[in-house]
């Protein structure tokens, strides 16, 4: 991973060195001699250089490389990640490079917190999941190995910057999770990795399918019967407030390793992206890792539902009725419509073994949810208006933008059954919608609860500032934002 160091001393001069200058801003240039200050100004003015955000300037200056990169006006957090992220593609084949930290007109930011915003941004921008290649040629993996961050308050800069690298530890090994082939990523390896670590001080516990049957796990049981990989339930605990009993908070993902859609298929086109249903339990998951590596003084319990929807002699079918672990019935008319009942059981756990009183669901749930909103935001749901109000703001901060859509009693009428208590589908519109209102239904009373509907933000198409093509484990961020103020 590539390493980041603050120092306040000398860089070696093969370093590439970079300068950030805002719109209309005087260019900070000083450590430089006075060729390589002439080579400097001179390609700003043949390229019309002004300091606007996404301008980009590089000069050959002496034996290193000197980078001039735009910041804007008024430059927030999430531009300053964004620029970190941007030079880690320019940087793409330099071994080491200095950032030399200065102060931006108009920015509200410190220069402490420009420097560990630029490094996050890096540390994300820098991920590639390439382990399956074999016939790269070196050249063609990233070779940035270290990113140096000049300036006075290096050990401040330092210290703060712990808890980002941190996060973005904790966002690269959830990438990782969801980019994995299903062959590789089963039920039983996602919860052997879930297991392993215990080393950072997580409390954890896997169900088996024997003790999910003792329990009666009836959704989850019914979605995984398909399968030659047997299913399993992960319970992850940290307890950052070790006096304090009772969780904060209690996270839910929806952990399916290989959606085909069961007896109702899927089309044959993108079906290989399904190997990625399983985000929202690699969010959960990474999640935890991050508040531990962390030490956040908050109390989390998470739950994963980790099943493989498949085809079979043995797969339940629509019409199928099952009965879920709450002890309500559930007529199955879409065996594809699987994600709800896993989070059902799971729902229905955390609430009857940890008695949480605030839950908050991922899942990469609904077409319909991404059709609406596309990749620019996922759906927030639920029945508690701060609990939602703070989530949209933790995403506004992070860069992990949720809109509230609606659910009410006339969405929660399309999920009743005339044969059982509910069924898996509420018809042809609002499917996002009445998604969250099954789910509703295993929340009990007096429980603050949002669902975060993650389908059509859960991977890029095409590689952006942060995040190369490929799994964007979205959620991780925001979620962090969120438990690590006061709950």
């Amino acid at each position: 991973m590539l390493e980041v160091v603050f120092t306040k001393g000398r860089i070696g001069v093969e370093a590439v060195r970079i300068f950030v200058c805002g719109e209309k801003s005087r260019l900070e240039l000083d450590v430089l001699n006075q060729n390589e200050k002439e080579a400097v100004l001179k390609a700003c003015r043949q390229s019309k250089f002004e300091g606007k955000n996404g301008q980009f300037v590089e000069v050959l200056g002496g034996k290193s490389k000197i980078i001039l990169a735009g910041i804007g006006k008024n430059p927030g957090e999430i531009e300053w990640q964004k620029l970190g992220g941007s030079l880690a593609k320019k940087l793409f084949k330099d071994s080491v490079a200095c950032y030399i930290v200065n102060e931006i007109k108009g920015c509200k930011l410190s220069k402490i917190e420009i420097s560990y915003n630029v490094a996050f941004g890096l540390m994300l921008g820098s991920y590639r999941f390439d382990k399956y290649f074999t016939k790269k040629q070196q050249n063609e993996y990233p070779a940035l190995e270290q990113i140096i961050f000049k300036l006075k308050e290096a050990d401040e800069a330092a210290e703060a910057f712990k808890k980002y690298a941190a996060l973005a530890n904790a966002v690269r090994y959830g990438r990782d999770l969801c980019n994995e082939p299903a062959n590789y990523l089963t039920p039983q390896v996602f919860a052997d990795d879930i297991d392993r670590l215990k080393y950072l001080g997580l409390d954890v516990e896997i169900l088996d399918k024997k003790i999910l049957q003792e329990k009666g796990f009836g959704l989850l049981l019914g979605v995984a019967q398909g399968s030659v990989n047997e299913p399993k339930v992960a319970i992850l605990k940290w307890k950052g407030k070790p006096d304090k009993e009772e969780f904060d908070v209690a996270l839910v993902g929806k952990g399916v390793t290989f959606d085909s859609g069961g007896i109702s298929l899927k089309p044959g086109a993108g079906m290989g992206d399904m190997k990625g249903d399983m985000t929202g339990a690699a969010v959960v998951v990474a999640s935890l890792k991050a508040l531990a590596l962390q030490a956040a003084p908050v109390n989390v319990v998470g739950i994963v539902g980790l099943v493989e929807n498949m085809p079979s002699g043995s797969a339940i079918r629509p019409g199928d009725i099952l009965t879920s672990l709450s002890g309500q019935t559930v007529e199955v008319l879409n065996t594809d419509a699987e994600g709800r009942l896993v989070l059902g059981d799971c729902l229905t756990y955390v609430q009857d073994t940890y008695k949480v009183k605030k839950i908050i669901d991922i899942a990469t749930l609904t077409g319909a949810t991404m059709r609406a909103l596309g990749s620019e935001y996922a759906g927030i749901f639920g029945n508690d208006s701060k609990l939602i109000a703070d989530l949209i703001d933790a995403g506004e901060k992070s860069g992990e933008n949720l809109w509230h859509l609606p659910i009410n009693k006339a969405y929660d009428k399309m999920v009743d059954s005339s044969v059982a208590d509910m069924k898996n589908i509420g018809g042809a519109n609002a499917g996002g919608s009445t998604a969250a209102c099954f789910l509703q239904r295993f929340v009990a009373e007096g429980v603050k609860w949002a669902h975060l509907d993650i389908a059509g933000v859960d991977r890029v198409e095409k590689s952006t500032e942060l995040c190369p093509k490929g799994a964007t484990a979205f959620g991780i961020r925001l979620l962090n934002k969120f438990l690590n103020v006061k709950l």
